[in-house]
């Protein structure tokens, strides 16, 4: 698979998966929100999304930065897919075609990739033996 991406935001994202060290000819979860005025809206989004083969959720937006009048809502539509730039855009108009009867509109779009690290960070979880109650005491003891 090249490294040649277009010179925009889609692009740059796959150059920074690449250079991070995941691998685009192997599937990953990609999580596309898409944002909606209202939770009736980014319900109905969630639905439609779910009928296409998307996992979804939503969730309120509740950052203080946002102007008055932004769309607070947000659904967030996931799938499992090999990621190319021509897919990205492909899913990226799919899902803004099914939220604009319904006042929404695709706003971006992430994924934690897939690289080996992050299955190694899983397979090493702590154990309960990796914490002491002897370290427990010592810690409370020099309060």
């Amino acid at each position: 698979m090249t490294n040649e991406f277009p010179d925009d935001a889609d692009g740059e994202a796959l150059r920074e998966l690449t250079a991070a060290g995941h691998n685009l000819s192997e599937p990953m979860e990609v999580d596309f929100q898409v944002a909606a005025a209202d939770e009736e809206s980014a319900t109905k989004i969630a639905e439609a999304a779910s009928k296409l083969g998307y996992r979804t959720a939503i969730y309120f937006d509740d950052e203080e930065d946002f102007d008055e009048g932004d769309d607070l809502w947000t659904t967030e539509c996931t799938k499992e897919m090999v990621v190319t730039h021509e897919e990205l855009l492909k899913t990226q108009t799919e899902l803004d075609e099914l939220a604009k009867p319904l006042g929404g509109y695709i706003d971006g779009w992430g994924t934690f990739g897939n690289a080996e690290i992050l299955d190694e960070l899983e397979d090493d979880e702590l154990d309960d033996e990796d914490f002491e109650d002897d370290d427990l005491e010592e810690d409370s003891e020099e309060e």
